[in-house]
């Protein structure tokens, strides 16, 4: 199944772990990502921690817990590849809406996109 077909059909909870350059690891909870025509998957950042650790260190892992019994979903290991700030791109891609003062304190706006260095089911490895 492709990804865009995969995030499309599941829901669930992602988290997004990443590390700065001294390796103090951070995770948070994230949206299901977007998937780019080129293949990257990108998510959108408020300025805080996760994108302020990808500054300095751009790997990162994404874990994705599909919603049901059991424990199914999928494990990214991504590499950082580019970013823009509060472009309409983000925009058009944004699921959310916030009030004016969270939307406020959370500018700039990131899309930052990611290679997919390998993919893994939740539990095991193929």
């Amino acid at each position: 199944m492709d990804l865009q077909a995969y995030f499309e059909t599941n829901n669930g909870i992602g988290v997004l772990s990443t590390a700065d350059a001294k390796g103090t690891v951070n995770s948070a909870v994230y949206s299901r990502p977007h998937i780019m025509d080129d293949g990257t998957v990108a998510f959108i950042m408020a300025n805080r921690l996760s994108h302020k650790n990808l500054e300095s260190n751009p790997h990162a892992s994404y874990l994705f817990v599909e919603q049901g019994r059991g424990y199914q979903g999928k494990r990214f290991s991504l590499t950082k590849v580019r970013e823009e700030a509060d472009t309409p791109l983000l925009e058009s891609l944004r699921r959310r809406r916030y009030s004016p003062g969270e939307e406020k304190s959370m500018k700039p706006l990131y899309l930052v996109f990611f290679k997919i260095d390998q993919e893994l089911p939740l539990v095991g490895a193929n």
